[in-house]
């Protein structure tokens, strides 16, 4: 039996939640129905978001199996994906592997960051080739579905081959700019970023919303279950979901509203549900490869959608006042020392905090979105360490060359961003000092 008839083959009565939901047996105890509905509609969010963002894609004229993008840094115009960092450009497709198995090609970058996300349709990370893997030299890869024989490449004995969990994968390519000089030249590198083979379908993609209504919502979920089949190993899960997403048992109208208001409120501030340490929320072992821990895999396909494992990139966010938020006007003050635990580099970003738990660049006079290690112009002091100024006006004197413009008004929330951290960041031997106020 493949997944997909064990999925449609599902009827069983178990009830298990994400946060402490009610369990129940056929013939036993009472069950929480409110809380099977808020975990069915956290299960299905990330399969929402990413058959949304998939759309957005094509919208835009792009088509299967071709990247697209690559062009120009994200700035606050940009509102495809949540949470954009403005270190790298992006290149993107959306792989169709049901027509059989793509190959990937990627260029020689020697010392440049660089890496390329292939992520399953439940924004898991199948894998993630970069300088951290593969190294600078870059190289030929199949992509191949499950049950797909993958072609041999050239000579090799075997090819080197990614395995995806479903038929439809998303590939993200980040690649390093230092500046607007060195543009020219990570667009021609990512130019020569191929996807070469299969069959894919037609560019056409589901309407789907977060925002729908629970019978429409829920709907929509199945079908995209029914076409990119979960693990076998979130079985237990689905056969408690009554019959949002997949079972045979009735879930009341009333507690399904309910169950569904609890999730939408949930995920607004659930990154920042992590407990702080000295001001930071740092990400669980699970971020980019979830498993089971379904409540955070919805909280990041809202706020962080496509975020990569913590062995590739640490993202911190401070607490904030208000589920990593920040709502006052006074200035505060980011101290890092001159060492910081990162192999390839660190940047601090500035978002706009939208009201469903999305964030995106903010307009500012400086058009500058993020500081970071390598920033023009960042002055250190005499210990080589950096003070960032974080405020909605400019501090003005020589504290401007490293203000962090704020929103001149509403809600906003900073990232912090350490790619290819050493082991003291990923184990917290070493912690990040807090934002202060200035």
């Amino acid at each position: 039996m493949n997944r997909r008839e064990l999925m449609l083959g599902m009827g069983g009565l178990g009830l298990m939640g994400l946060a402490g939901s009610a369990f129940a047996q056929a013939g036993g105890k009472s069950v929480d129905f409110k809380a099977v509905a808020r975990d069915a509609w956290l299960y299905g969010l990330p399969l929402i978001e990413m058959e949304t963002t998939r759309g957005r894609h094509f919208k835009g004229g792009a088509r299967p199996n071709v990247f697209a993008g690559g062009r120009a840094l994200a700035d606050h115009t940009a509102r495809n994906v949540t949470t954009p960092n403005n270190d790298t450009l992006y290149r993107s497709a959306w792989v169709d592997l049901s027509g059989g198995p793509v190959t990937l090609t990627v260029p020689a970058l020697g010392d440049r960051y660089w890496s390329v996300a292939v992520m399953d349709m439940y924004t898991n990370n199948n894998a993630v080739l970069g300088t951290r893997t593969v190294g600078g030299k870059g190289g030929t890869f199949v992509l191949a579905a499950p049950g797909q024989v993958a072609p041999v490449l050239d000579d090799r004995t075997e090819p080197y081959v990614v395995r995806t969990a479903t038929t439809m994968v998303w590939v993200l390519a980040r690649v390093l700019i230092d500046g607007p000089e060195d543009m020219e030249a990570v667009q021609g590198a990512l130019s020569q970023f191929t996807l070469t083979g299969g069959k894919p379908g037609p560019a056409t993609t589901r309407p789907v919303s977060r925002n729908a209504d629970a019978a429409t919502y829920f709907n929509d979920v199945r079908a995209l279950m029914a076409a990119y089949a979960p693990p076998v190993t979130d079985l237990r899960m689905i056969r408690g979901s009554g019959g949002l997403l997949g079972g045979t048992v009735a879930v009341p109208s009333g507690d399904i509203e309910a169950g569904v208001a609890q999730a939408r409120e949930f995920v607004k501030g659930g990154w920042a549900r992590q407990t702080p340490i000295q001001g930071w929320t740092y990400p669980p072992a699970s971020l980019g490869d979830f498993g089971q821990d379904y409540a955070f895999r919805a909280a990041i396909a809202l706020g962080g959608l496509a975020a990569l494992p913590r062995v590739e990139a640490m993202y911190l966010r401070p607490a904030g006042e208000q589920n990593g938020v920040f709502l006052s006007d006074k200035p505060y003050r980011f101290s890092l020392p001159a060492e910081v635990p990162v192999d390839a580099f660190w940047s601090l970003s500035m978002y706009e905090a939208l009201g469903d738990g999305q964030l995106f660049f903010t307009d500012n006079p400086l058009k500058r979105y993020a500081l970071g290690d390598r920033s023009k112009g960042l002055k250190r002091r005499a210990d080589g360490g950096v003070d960032i100024w974080i405020s909605r006006t400019d501090p003005g004197g020589d504290k401007t060359s490293n203000w962090l413009p704020a929103p001149r008004t509403g809600p906003y929330a900073v990232t912090w961003r350490g790619y290819l951290p050493k082991p003291a960041l990923i184990n917290g031997q070493w912690r990040m000092p807090p934002i202060e106020a200035a």
